[in-house]
């Protein structure tokens, strides 16, 4: 075969993909083109920017002026994802939507790519042009990506910020590297759980550059907004409730759990903390046993994983991590895995189960066990796949991949 043939066949793979994600943004302009009412949390974002242009108070119980009149939703943000949203402010309120969807579709594809040829791994998408195409198009149907793009999420962007700072810019040691995911916990907290990924994995450096970007960042609204950046870290920043009910089936994570099995006991959040504590030793001892055999990805996984049942609120949206699981799964040719996890996803079993008001509280042992599912399935996941590492040490000293 002539070395030339898979460039080419990666090459017609990127001009279908972006013909699709061309597509996408069609899609958007049609929607604004038809005033149809998509993207309720990008409204928040541009709501967000155009309070901060404005003057307006950003942490309130009242709902934003700027907000268009069919969202009803608060500023959930820390005040320096606001400036960062301003260039949303420059959209015109119903393409907005598609803007943010367009470039998660974008970040979908970014991420997919750079787990498939992470070091370790033969990529799958030069062997043939529909590799990515195709791979976009299977994510998109997982509940977590589909979800994301309908509420007009970042969650896919913010993802491949981490993705590319860690399998990207840190393999490199490029002097930037760190940087992608201090803007990213800039916008939201849950990323800085891989501040310590990269101290365990000793990447000192780029630890400390994402911790004090996300710092400065953060320091800088205190210069712009005083009085709003305050209130958010006395109030906002320690009240999960305000994002939502915390017991509702749509927080996966352990607080939601714990809080759901007890029916909002007062200890929930502290039971959960508690179980979370105990899983972080397996969680980081996998995490440095798969990153110092050159399995970034995988290593990159486990954080990421841990760290959607260590948040208080991880909605089922902010699952997208399955992606790159699914993508590394393939890559690996676990075929028997990568089917469970793509079932799991696509059947949008979450969506099936009563829940609503107190509903969760009456479940009963078999509607727990389904309406728990996706923090279940992680925490055996990181349990199982350590319990199996030990077993790898135990049978030989020398160094195995998983």
């Amino acid at each position: 075969m002539s070395t030339s043939r898979p460039a080419s066949e990666a090459r017609t793979g990127r001009v279908l993909a972006g013909v699709l994600a061309l597509a996408v943004l069609a899609l958007g302009v049609v929607v604004w083109l038809a005033g149809w009412h998509l993207g309720a949390d990008s409204a928040v974002y541009r709501a967000g920017a155009l309070t901060l242009l404005h003057g307006d108070p950003l942490y309130t119980r009242d709902v934003l002026t700027a907000l268009p009149d069919w969202v009803r939703l608060p500023f959930t943000y820390t005040p320096a994802a606001a400036p960062l949203f301003l260039p949303l402010a420059l959209v015109p309120s119903g393409l907005v939507w598609g803007v943010i969807a367009v470039l998660s579709v974008v970040a979908l594809m970014v991420v997919i790519t750079v787990v498939s040829s992470s070091p370790g791994h033969s990529s799958l998408l030069g062997r043939s042009r529909w590799a990515l195409p195709a791979g976009t198009a299977i994510a998109l149907a997982l509940e977590p990506v589909w979800k994301t793009l309908f509420l007009g999420q970042i969650n896919l962007i913010l993802m491949a910020f981490v993705v590319l700072d860690v399998l990207v810019l840190s393999l490199r040691g490029s002097r930037w590297a760190g940087v992608l995911i201090g803007v990213a916990a800039a916008i939201k907290l849950t990323p800085l759980i891989f501040v310590p990924h990269l101290f365990f994995t000793g990447r000192w450096k780029d630890g400390l550059r994402a911790l004090g970007t996300f710092v400065g960042l953060e320091a800088v609204m205190f210069a712009v907004i005083p009085v709003d950046a305050a209130r958010f870290w006395r109030d906002s920043a320690t009240d999960p409730s305000r994002v939502g009910s915390v017991h509702w089936i749509f927080n996966q994570s352990l607080n939601g759990l714990v809080n759901r099995a007890s029916e909002l006991a007062s200890w929930s959040l502290a039971v959960a903390v508690g179980v979370a504590a105990v899983l972080a030793v397996p969680a980081v001892w996998l995490v440095v046993r798969l990153h110092r055999r050159g399995e970034d990805a995988a290593a990159l996984l486990v954080t990421a994983f841990y760290g959607l049942l260590l948040s208080p609120v991880s909605w089922s949206h902010h699952w997208v991590w399955c992606v790159p699981l699914l993508t590394l799964l393939v890559v690996k040719a676990r075929w028997w895995a990568a089917a469970a996890v793509t079932a799991l996803f696509v059947s949008q079993i979450v969506m099936l189960v009563p829940n609503g008001g107190d509903t969760e509280f009456g479940w009963g042992l078999g509607w727990s066990v389904v309406g728990n599912v996706y923090v279940l399935a992680a925490a055996g996941g990181i349990l199982g796949l350590a319990a199996r590492e030990l077993r790898l040490v135990r049978r030989s000293p020398q160094v195995v991949t998983v």
